[in-house]
């Protein structure tokens, strides 16, 4: 008889085994491949500017200050419009708004080809940062309502893996668009901008036909499959509101200081990723590369960028740790920046920012799965467009702090190591906060330390 049950027990494990990885395997081919697509023109569209400014500034008048400055100002409109992007998305669903933000940017995008000098070009940035405001944290949000917990650093790596996939494929891209001639009366960099912003247009009405709002609408899904899903994500939101620390209001999250914490974090991560969006392939042609060669060395370090992104977000959601999956990359990332600024050569150059990418990167998935730890519904809303726009801010300060310092010292040393700084300052943070004790750490990070 005990021999019987012991089977029988062992047949409904292997079932819901059976039944988890079917689930997690539709949910992973369904939606993840669509928003890396996404997020993969978005990113394109953000930093595409880079490359334009290997002609673009001297057809303006942009000295090295005034681009990091426009470069940089991206991110104070979307600091500005994040929070309440994404509270509108969790009213109206992600298939609307992410329709709506992917359109606005895609047209705005295309409208920067037309700047006639610093004025322009910074309300055009400002107003790319308007439109963009709400997708990155609407999709972060969007994915802990389809993925259990277990599988969440996994899922956001795959889809924060479009941005060093976009520097990696869109580089080489990029780099050929600006060995166009003059063509209809626009200059290479302008064919750039509009090009580059057509996908997103595109992928804007796309999106509303193949992003689906929530679970129990997925025709793909089988009863079963679905009955899991939901009720998994069900346990896991009462689990999250059992304990003493969850956080579930709007209000309450904003002013949750694990979610200013996490910003701040954010923050030396984003500098250093938008740095190199920005700056990278200006460093790279010093050395008297043309624009495609240029295109083709800044996708070395971004093409290995992805795979170290998802085999450690692998071994994070593996060891259902989080905290020391941030610091290690970051730490690293942080050396990588000191080490650009002491290259001499462009293969210590490309060495460095294969460090700065890889550890940027990798520190990305294990961040974002900690706030569904403690925030949930219009919280997890509120404070993940938080998080994504104070942290982001990062991405203009750095950017700033590299074009402010070469063109007082002539070279691109002191901001790499200003931005190196910021890097391992927030490194610190975290394992300040991850030390400060176990149990705080546990809520915070979502991990088992």
């Amino acid at each position: 008889m005990a021999d019987l049950q012991s089977r029988e027990s062992h047949a409904r494990e292997s079932q819901a085994r059976e039944l988890q990885a079917r689930v997690v395997r539709k949910l992973t081919w369904r939606i993840l491949p669509f928003v890396m697509l996404l997020y993969f023109v978005s990113f394109l569209d953000r930093v595409n500017v880079g490359f334009a400014a290997l002609s673009m500034n001297k057809a303006i008048g942009l000295t090295p200050t005034l681009f990091g400055l426009g470069g940089g100002i991206f991110f104070l409109g979307y600091f500005l419009c994040e929070v309440p992007s994404n509270l509108i998305l969790n009213k109206v669903g992600a298939r609307i708004w992410i329709a709506r933000v992917m359109i606005t940017w895609g047209l705005v995008s295309a409208a920067s080809a037309f700047v006639t000098g610093p004025t322009s070009f910074y309300v055009m940035r400002f107003l790319l940062g308007v439109a963009e405001a709400g997708f990155f944290p609407g999709i972060i949000l969007y994915l802990t309502q389809w993925f259990p917990a277990r599988q969440r650093a996994v899922a956001a790596a795959a889809f924060m893996a479009a941005a060093p996939l976009s520097s990696a494929l869109g580089s080489p891209i990029s780099g050929a668009l600006m060995e166009l001639p003059m063509m209809g009366g626009l200059a290479n960099w302008q064919w750039l901008f509009v090009i580059e912003a057509v996908p997103a247009v595109l992928l804007g009405f796309a999106v509303l036909k193949v992003l689906i709002d929530k679970p129990e609408q997925a025709p793909w899904l089988a009863p079963d499959e679905r009955d899991w899903l939901l009720g998994t994500l069900r346990e896991e939101s009462r689990e999250r509101g059992r304990h003493a620390g969850h956080t579930a209001g709007a209000w309450r999250a904003l002013a949750d200081p694990r979610v200013l914490v996490m910003a701040m974090i954010y923050f030396g991560t984003s500098a250093g990723l938008y740095t190199l969006g920005l700056w990278a392939p200006q460093i790279i042609r010093q050395f008297g590369f043309s624009a495609f060669g240029t295109g083709m060395l800044n996708a070395i370090p971004n093409g290995l960028a992805v795979l170290g992104m998802v085999l450690w977000a692998r071994h994070s959601d593996r060891k259902e740790e989080r905290a020391w999956h941030v610091i290690i990359p970051c730490v690293a990332a942080g050396l990588g920046l000191a080490f650009a600024g002491m290259a001499q050569t462009v293969v210590e150059v490309v060495l460095a920012l294969i460090i700065v990418n890889v550890g940027i990167s990798a520190a990305k998935a294990p961040l974002w799965a900690m706030p569904a730890s403690f925030l949930s519904g219009a919280g997890a809303a509120a404070g993940i467009a938080m998080i994504n726009s104070v942290g982001n801010l990062g991405g203009f300060v750095g950017p700033f702090v590299i074009g402010w310092l070469k063109q007082l010292t002539g070279g691109y040393a002191a901001g790499l190591y200003v931005v190196a700084a910021f890097v391992t300052l927030f490194a610190v943070l975290t394992l300040a906060m991850n030390r400060r004790s176990g149990r705080a750490a546990a809520t915070i990070t979502g991990s088992r330390l």
